[in-house]
């Protein structure tokens, strides 16, 4: 059948190498005397004798660094794990080594009283840079939209005209979403003053993305898509590129963000929000600025220069220097009578200069600049003047740089004062920096550091944990936004490529504006009070509003290509016009922003046949039982060969009292071809031998109620059986018939049995708010014994549905669980727990969700998350720490590990928030509802819930090496299988039907039913991060080569402790040159280009390599382009793809 012919092309991604003889044709030497040949012999038994001890050692513990071949100077390797990069602070001793008492500072309030002799500047001035500044939120208390044309369209003027007037005036610029709108509506001279002042060094853009990122919730595949969007317009509207990155106002810090920053070529890096605990320590030895260097790179290859700003906030009364009280005389906005912004809250205010008072107020102004010099090691000092929206008016910008040029004028006259002061950029102070590193290198350098900055505190116990969780709707909405733009990316490329050999006027999918607003939606949401949950309700639903739209045009498209991709031809020629632009549908349609995704039903009578196309979107094939819903439970489904397939029919239960729907649920297995379609049909069962019925579903059903009814045709009997079991082949989960909790897993493999006993609890708050978690005491269990339990079972699906008995006649969370009976699946090896939670009622006000698992894991105090979906960390719950404290961000994993190598892990489809309060326990909260306001400035509580569900997927692993245990520092990954587990996971397939047919005309119909455009497959370890074109061409192009495209790779870092072969199906890894010369099937592709992140950068140099691991190889056809990445490495290439004229059709077969 197709699938099968197509899947038997598919080959192995590593290098083909030519035979001997087809390189030399050299004579065989003359053989000498007998004793030699026998010698001979005995030399090539013993070498075959050592090469085969090599093998089976490398098989056994994994290839050694010495031997890896790679073209960068030093490679990282996977051993046993990651090896830890050297550094001189590793922030988790950090943590160990302060107290957090909160000590008053007096006038630093979070520091001490800072003093200085007078001779620190004798040898070196004092260089201080002023960077004036203005935040500009795209959305928060109002929409961007609103923010815009209230406040930023003016503020960009206001910029535009103050610097033209004075060429010492400088000025720094952040987001694009406000920068792209404005120069829709700013007249041509205004652009060209910008560029004009851009190109001059007066105004930097720092930065550029679309927006300033959250670090916490944002995955990393979004916060590479929001700065390429905004550098991309820069680069291409303004001609700039930017060097310097400004992350003010995110409510902590990650190390992905660095290590993308430089991979995108950025130099330097500031931050601010930071542990005021940490700032304290950093200060008092002079460490505020470092060397952030990513903790698994020992080839210093992800360094990157970070400044941290020391003080609370960086408004104008916390960047001049320790006392706020006498920085905020110096925001002239705040001037009584004249400016517009508060007055200053210390009772004194900021004075115009003139000849009588200049003297003194420049003094007391530097005496500021020299005591926050002193907690830096360099005399070159950082001082930002801004605020949120500031520089509004014309009025404002006059009295900041006519005031602060009055005093600098002061202080550069006189000598005697030993400092210099200036307006500046960023740029402007990282190369003073740099220059007074160089020249002082002797007796200055920074330090390295590793590990990241959360969870965020800005005074007493207040913590930022909150918004991890906040409005979890919405941060669910956020990742299926990413991943249908990522599958439609694809889509997008691969259709573009078919149909561009036959000329661009015949390309038929008008969607590049559709794809360019989708990327931006995306890119805004990611903005650090968007995927955060913390912005004013009309503002949520702004955002949501916009991803919804987002959904249905990439829904829509995605819908369209696989229309162009199916219709095509047989010997893949021929129109790509799509003739019914509705022959496929989405399965899911989304009804509203605010409601979840209703999925359609396959409704026929007796002749009728349903087709069912599976998108994969992953670049590995997937073999998975999938579901669709039914009207009829007599139904038979088939392959694309028509041959039967086994198949479930189950309930479908909602989320009510009233549990049974009249719809049902058909499983069956698929496989899918890697970025691939495949192609199904269900027609109603009529005794034909080609149909093979769905077996039925058997039911059980503990403490019903009397809403509980049975829904026909199933057969639901009551038990009083002991315990709950579901299982697999390899799983099997034992729940309590009590409550209907999880009590315990066997692994039927290792015969291994865990205790794992699930609870749902609420905690109470006093404080919480959309940004701080505040609780009183700890969680407290809402299960009581009883409640409704459904035991679902079948040959490919069994569940246990539990309605929890609580307090409340509706439970806030229904829990089902699941494991899946395919062949050969990463599905069988997992549990699926889907969490529907209503956290509606006023009766849960000020109320916090969690989900527990215990588990007889000996972890300690220790256990591990991931960092924006890119790398892992280990956490350490301290009990100095408030419990809130010791919450921290999962964006998609967390996991215990106990002492003798078994494994929990726990894959999440969306951002949340994760603790180990106890050794052995795991717990997320799930959501947040709140009537107070946390005192941040968004002035409300959290009380927009939404239905929701939440979907998990659990994992037991077991230590398959008998390597001794490594230090708990030592940085851990996942294994291959936990990957694969959580790909699937978060890049799910898309199902779409077609027109209902008679099977007549499905037997003639000239529809493909197979889609498989990889001729290769990609190692285990080799993630494909996108497939996209970044700036498509669309109908009126015209163009006589093909368009750019872009291909992103992510080498992950594994655990090989854990199975090597990601359980089954991967039969290599990336532990060698890649050949992706001959990926696709038809599709001819040329020589890479290695790219920065942001497809700025075409020099390696320029982002962080010695050299690029992609490269040309050999003469031979089959070396044009080599991947060989070091593990955890991203990587981008530009390519063009065009149709091969000598490759095989894909549906040749």
């Amino acid at each position: 059948m197709a699938a099968s012919s197509a899947t038997s092309r598919r080959g192995n991604l590593l290098p083909r190498v030519a035979s001997p003889s087809a390189k030399s044709k050299a004579k065989p030497r003359r053989r000498g005397h007998l004793f030699q040949e026998v010698i001979l012999k005995q030399l090539r038994l013993l070498v075959l004798f050592a090469l085969a001890i090599i093998l089976i050692a490398i098989f056994k513990v994994g290839l050694p660094g010495a031997l890896h071949h790679t073209s960068r100077v030093v490679t990282p390797v996977i051993g046993f794990n990651l090896t830890e990069s050297q550094v001189d602070i590793k922030m988790s001793d950090l943590y160990d080594t302060i107290e957090f008492k909160d000590i008053d500072g007096g006038a630093w309030k979070q520091g001490w009283k800072v003093q200085y002799s007078g001779d620190e500047w004798d040898r070196y001035k004092l260089r201080v840079f002023v960077v004036p500044h203005s935040h500009n939120d795209p959305g928060w208390l109002r929409t961007v939209e609103e923010y815009y044309q209230e406040r930023t369209r003016r503020i960009l003027s206001t910029i535009v005209h103050a610097l033209r007037q004075d060429k010492k005036r400088k000025f720094i610029w952040e987001e694009m979403s406000y920068l792209e709108r404005w120069w829709r509506d700013a007249s041509e001279a205004e652009k060209r003053d910008f560029i004009t002042l851009v190109k001059n060094g007066q105004l930097e853009i720092v930065g550029g993305g679309w927006v300033m990122n959250d670090e916490a919730n944002s995955h990393y595949y979004a916060i590479i898509e929001q700065i390429t969007e905004g550098n991309l317009w820069l680069k291409n509207t303004v001609g700039v590129i930017p060097r310097n990155a400004w992350a003010i106002d995110p409510f902590g810090h990650s190390p992905t963000m660095a290590y993308l920053l430089r991979r995108m070529g950025f130099q330097n890096m500031l931050i601010q929000r930071t542990h005021y605990e940490v700032k304290k320590v950093l200060a008092r030895e002079q460490n505020l600025e470092f060397v952030w260097r990513q903790s698994w790179d020992k080839s210093n290859t992800t360094d990157i220069l970070c400044h941290m700003m020391p003080f609370y906030s960086y408004d104008i009364p916390h960047t001049c220097g320790p006392e706020p009280a006498i920085c905020c005389q110096f925001d002239y906005w705040r001037l009584p009578g004249s400016g517009a912004a508060q007055r200053c809250p210390w009772g004194y205010d900021p004075q115009v200069i003139t000849e009588d008072n200049v003297k003194e107020r420049s003094e007391m102004l530097l005496d500021q600049y020299r005591k926050k010099s002193t907690l830096y090691k360099t005399n070159t000092l950082l001082v930002p003047l801004g605020d949120d929206f500031r520089y509004i008016t014309s009025a404002e910008a006059s009295l900041q740089f006519e005031n602060y040029q009055k005093i600098f004028d002061y202080i550069n006259k006189h000598p005697k004062l030993k400092a210099e002061v200036q307006f500046g950029t960023l740029e402007d102070y990282f190369k003073a920096i740099r220059d007074e590193l160089d020249v002082r290198k002797k007796d200055l350098k920074l330090p390295t550091l590793s590990g990241d900055f959360f969870t965020y505190a800005d005074r007493v116990h207040d913590y930022w944990s909150g918004y991890y969780v906040s409005r979890p709707f919405y941060k669910s909405v956020d990742r299926v936004l990413e991943e249908t733009l990522r599958a439609a990316d694809i889509l997008f490329s691969l259709s573009s490529a078919y149909c561009q050999a036959h000329g661009p006027d015949r390309f038929p999918l008008p969607f590049t504006e559709k794809i360019r607003s989708a990327r931006r939606t995306l890119a805004l949401f990611q903005h650090h009070d968007g995927v955060t949950g913390t912005a004013k309700n009309h503002v949520v639903v702004d955002y949501a509003q916009k991803m919804h739209s987002a959904l249905l045009d990439l829904q829509k498209f995605m819908a369209q290509s696989v229309a162009v991709l199916l219709g095509r031809s047989m010997s893949g020629q021929g129109s790509c016009t799509v003739v019914n632009p509705d022959m496929f549908i989405p399965e899911k349609e989304q009804t509203s922003y605010g409601v979840l995704p209703i999925r359609k039903k396959v409704d026929l009578v007796s002749s009728q046949v349903q087709r069912v196309i599976f998108y994969n979107p992953l670049e590995e094939d997937v073999d998975q039982v999938v579901m669709v819903l039914v009207e009829q439970t007599n139904v038979c489904v088939v392959g694309s060969d028509w041959k039967p397939i086994e198949s479930q029919i189950s309930p479908e239960w909602r989320n009510s009292k009233d549990l049974a729907g009249t719809r049902h649920r058909l499983h069956w297995q698929v496989h899918v071809p890697a970025m691939g379609l495949q192609t199904f049909f269900i027609f109603v069962a009529q005794g034909s031998q080609s149909c093979k019925p769905a077996q039925i579903a058997d039911i059980k059903v503990f403490h019903p109620t009397d809403a509980f009814t049975c829904p026909p045709p199933y057969k639901c009997s009551q038990t009083e059986e002991k315990v709950v079991e579901i299982q697999n082949e390899r799983v099997k989960l034992v729940f309590s018939v009590q409550d209907g909790l999880l009590h315990s897993w066997k692994d039927y493999k290792s015969g291994n049995v865990m205790s794992l006993k699930e609870d749902v609890a609420l905690y109470s708050s006093y404080g919480s708010g959309a940004y701080l978690f505040k609780p009183v005491g700890e969680a407290r269990s809402i299960v009581s014994p009883g409640g409704l339990i459904v035991v679902t079972q079948g040959p490919l699906m069994q569940e246990v549905l539990t309605q929890p008995k609580t307090d409340w006649s509706l439970s806030p969370a229904s829990r089902m669980a699941r494991v899946y009976n395919g062949i050969d699946t990463v599905q069988s090896f997992m549990a699926e727990m889907v969490y529907h939670v209503e956290l509606l009622d006023h009766a849960f006000n000020d109320k916090e969700l969690i989900v527990l698992f215990e588990t007889d894991l000996d972890t300690g105090n220790t256990f591990f998350t991931d960092l924006n979906g890119f790398q892992t960390i280990s956490r350490e719950t301290r009990g100095k720490i408030p419990l809130q404290g010791n919450y921290y961000p999962m964006p998609s994993l967390a996991f215990l590990q106990g002492s003798e190598g078994h494994r929990f892990s726990l894959h999440s489809r969306q951002s949340l928030g994760v603790a180990s309060l106890k050794s052995g326990a795991l717990e997320v909260m799930l959501d947040r509802r709140l009537t107070r306001d946390d005192e941040r400035g968004l002035g409300q509580g959290v009380l927009d819930n939404r239905p929701m569900d939440v979907t998990f997927h659990l994992l037991l692993e077991s230590n398959v090496t008998s390597l001794p245990s490594i230090a708990a520092s030592t940085p851990r990954v996942p294994s291959l299988l936990s990957h694969r587990i959580l790909a699937q996971l978060n890049y799910p397939m898309h199902t779409f039907f077609g027109n209902i047919e008679n099977a007549s005309d499905v037997q003639a119909s000239h529809l493909q039913k197979t889609f498989a455009p990889l001729a290769v497959n990609f190692p285990c370890d080799l993630h494909v991060v996108s497939l996209k074109m970044p700036e498509p061409l669309g109908f009126s192009a015209s163009t006589s080569h093909g368009a750019e495209y872009v291909l992103i790779l992510h080498r992950r870092g594994w655990d090989n402790s854990y199975c090597r072969r990601g359980q089954m199906q991967c039969r290599t890894v990336a532990d060698e040159q890649v050949n992706a010369q001959d990926i696709f099937v038809e599709l001819d592709s040329s020589i890479a280009t290695p790219s920065s992140l942001n497809l700025i950068h075409d020099s390696t140099r320029d982002f962080g390599y010695i050299e690029i691991s992609g490269r040309k190889g050999g003469k031979g056809s089959e070396h044009k382009w080599l991947i060989d990445m070091a593990p955890m490495e991203i990587q981008a290439f530009k390519f063009d793809m065009s149709l091969g004229k000598g490759k095989q059709s894909l549906q040749d077969d």
